[in-house]
């Protein structure tokens, strides 16, 4: 039977946890281009990843663009449309499933929101402690999903135009993930027990590990 997380004042109590890390919500990006930084096996193999996906969108759109010259036009714009959809419509996707998987952890109530000025958006549970295993399921479930869909995707619609639709939602999406992954890392930066928590109203995250 699993353990119940202890409690913010227990994790603030300083006897047998302590603070290592402090997120503003402000300064997210800041944070995240930090944690990207500092390696680690976790960014390390993502950023391999994301490195392929990057290399591989720029050959379908290449591919896209020669075919439209040679009179194919189908592809381009399929490829035109999805560009809009994923700065529209599979950001709300992502947080979604985040929230989903939030609410699947334990949270009883998750809040949406954004800083639009920074184009960032998030999805938190106010006061509600996650540990390691809790959190990298919150953190890789829109990775995993959207690519199972768009990978079933290929697969349906090998032969039509549409497939150009799904590889680059699977390209582009590689890069909304970046941002939860180096939040993850965190977790993994030490082998101590890690537990993070939101207070909202201090638009903070707090990372606290075991002495």
């Amino acid at each position: 039977m699993n353990r119940p997380n202890p409690s913010i004042e227990t994790l603030k109590k300083g006897d047998n946890y302590e603070l290592f890390a402090e997120l503003e919500h402000d300064e997210i990006k800041s944070f995240v281009l930090s944690q990207l930084e500092k390696g680690g096996w976790l960014v390390k193999g993502f950023m391999l990843y994301q490195i392929f996906m990057v290399l591989f969108g720029l050959f379908i759109i290449a591919r896209v663009l020669i075919l439209s010259f040679k009179g194919l036009y189908a592809p381009l714009w399929y490829s035109i449309g999805t560009l809009i959809f994923c700065v529209t419509v599979l950001i709300i996707i992502h947080e979604l499933l985040h929230g989903i998987a939030l609410k699947l952890t334990g949270a009883e109530k998750v809040r949406y929101g954004a800083y639009l000025k920074k184009f960032i958006f998030y999805a938190e549970a106010n006061r509600h402690v996650f540990n390691r295993k809790q959190f990298t399921w919150i953190a890789i479930a829109p990775l995993v999903v959207v690519k199972l869909i768009t990978l079933a995707g290929v697969i349906l619609f090998f032969n039509d135009p549409l497939i150009y639709t799904f590889l680059l939602i699977m390209c582009i999406h590689s890069l909304f993930c970046a941002g939860d992954i180096a939040l993850l890392s965190v977790f993994y930066s030490t082998e101590s027990e890690v537990f993070t928590f939101d207070i909202k109203e201090e638009r903070k995250s707090y990372y606290f590990r075991k002495k």
